[in-house]
């Protein structure tokens, strides 16, 4: 067990005299993957998520806290390979603070566990204390962790209260360190892991505990001041639910019997950004590119749009170039499929003027017939592939490819009386004006 200096609090408030100072963090997951990551973002991710580790060490010292408590969830799975593992372990060590690591519903004990692992036991730094029983702790006198560990994959019953029946208000400061999902959070009522709010309460009322470090919900909550019961979030943001950076929160229990004083502190270098944008015409076009452009850092954002609106063929390949061009700058660049409502209307003008001739403007009156326009251009003067074209043979698209694509087209004209054949029209047309670079 670590030795723990409780008097090192260059941050303590005037008039407060902190008891303890600690970092509470959770649900960490090192060795996480995402499937819109690819092979250039995933390893930058997969890092991160272990150098910010590193970050909060780095912090614990710099704020004067006398240890740091993982709420659960410290690695992804149990399958990691001793290279994560080595790595994960190197930056909890990086410096001489106390650490404590709870294992959770990722992580939990039993057969099989990564905790049993031949890497982690024989490489776990000195300063690292696996909770791995429930019960209390010692951490100095007058000082406990209460810890309540998950000993299986899927326990039967609540997973955090049922350590407080041996707790009692005898004058020492515990902290209870759990992970599961409170009832007012969890969407089924009838989960039989939720986690009581109840016994808590009555736990921290009458003094057997002081403080609640839970994990599993990824956001910190609540975000009131005054909440002895709380969430810190992961250290990185790992999905769309999770809006904004990871924090911590930096901790002091006072001992005036009083609240805890609790700081939320951003560590986190990744953000999930959900971008819900209007898209009427090309003005909107040029606003959501400036939003895109604003985002930082580009190559630590996962973007997923949500768009809608009405557009011409022309705007929508204008925001098809958009979206391109921007795309290898993010982690990921993704369109939010359920949430994207955009209607393409194409302009026969536009259309009409486009410098094709043969068979590649017949495709061209069969996709604007198919998308609920009509052509209203100058007629192709030849009628054939062949036809002489009013530019020069360098500046156009190769015709050959753009005959294939429109006998795609053909192919699904049997299929007429299907939902998806006018939007296959529409994107037909969005790639023709794209190969032709528009209109005359």
């Amino acid at each position: 067990m670590p030795s723990i200096d409780v008097d090192r609090h260059p941050h303590r408030q005037e008039g407060r005299n902190a008891v303890v100072r600690f970092i509470h963090t959770s649900d960490w997951q090192l060795g996480m993957t995402r499937h819109y990551l690819d092979s250039d973002a995933q390893p930058r991710f997969t890092g991160d998520r272990v150098e910010t580790v590193r970050r909060i060490m780095s912090l614990a010292v710099e704020r004067g806290c006398a240890f740091v408590v993982v709420a659960g969830d410290v690695f992804e799975h149990p399958n990691l390979g001793a290279k994560d593992i080595g790595r994960a372990l190197e930056a909890m060590g990086s410096q001489d603070v106390p650490l404590f690591l709870l294992p959770g519903n990722h992580d939990p004990l039993g057969t099989g566990s990564i905790w049993n692992s031949p890497t982690l036991r024989d490489r776990l730094p000195g300063n690292v204390t696996v909770l791995d029983r429930a019960g209390t702790w010692p951490v100095s006198p007058g000082l406990e962790i209460l810890a309540a560990p998950w000993t299986s994959k899927r326990p039967d019953t609540d997973p955090v209260t049922g350590v407080l029946d041996g707790a009692e208000a005898d004058g020492t400061v515990r902290v209870l360190v759990g992970h599961g999902m409170l009832e007012e959070l969890e969407p089924d009522a009838a989960s039989p892991v939720t986690v009581h709010r109840a016994p808590l309460d009555a736990a921290l009322a009458d003094g057997r505990i002081h403080y609640a470090a839970l994990g599993d919900r990824h956001i910190r909550w609540p975000l009131s001041e005054d909440s002895s019961i709380r969430y810190s979030g992961a250290h990185e943001s790992t999905s769309f639910r999770e809006p904004g950076q990871g924090h911590v929160l930096d901790v002091e229990i006072p001992d005036d019997g009083g609240k805890p004083l609790v700081t939320a502190v951003p560590v986190g270098q990744w953000q999930h950004v959900v971008l819900r944008h209007r898209v009427d015409g090309s003005q909107d076009i040029q606003a959501l590119a400036e939003r895109l452009d604003q985002l930082r850092p580009k190559e630590r954002t996962v973007v997923k749009t949500a768009l809608a609106g009405s557009l011409t063929v022309t705007e929508r390949a204008a925001l098809d170039d958009v979206l391109e061009t921007r795309a290898p700058l993010f982690a990921a660049l993704l369109e939010w499929d359920r949430h994207t409502d955009l209607v393409v209307q194409p302009d026969s003008q536009e259309l009409g003027d486009l410098d094709v001739s043969g068979y590649v403007r017949e495709a061209v009156d069969q996709l604007l017939a198919l998308s609920g326009s009509t052509p209203s251009g100058p007629p192709d003067s030849s009628g054939t592939a062949e036809g002489a074209s009013p530019v020069a043979d360098a500046d156009l698209p190769d015709e050959t490819a753009l005959r294939e694509a429109a006998h795609d087209v053909e192919d699904d004209l049997p299929r007429l009386h299907e939902p998806s054949t006018e939007e296959a029209a529409q994107d037909a047309l969005r790639l023709l004006v794209r190969f032709t670079g528009g209109a005359r």
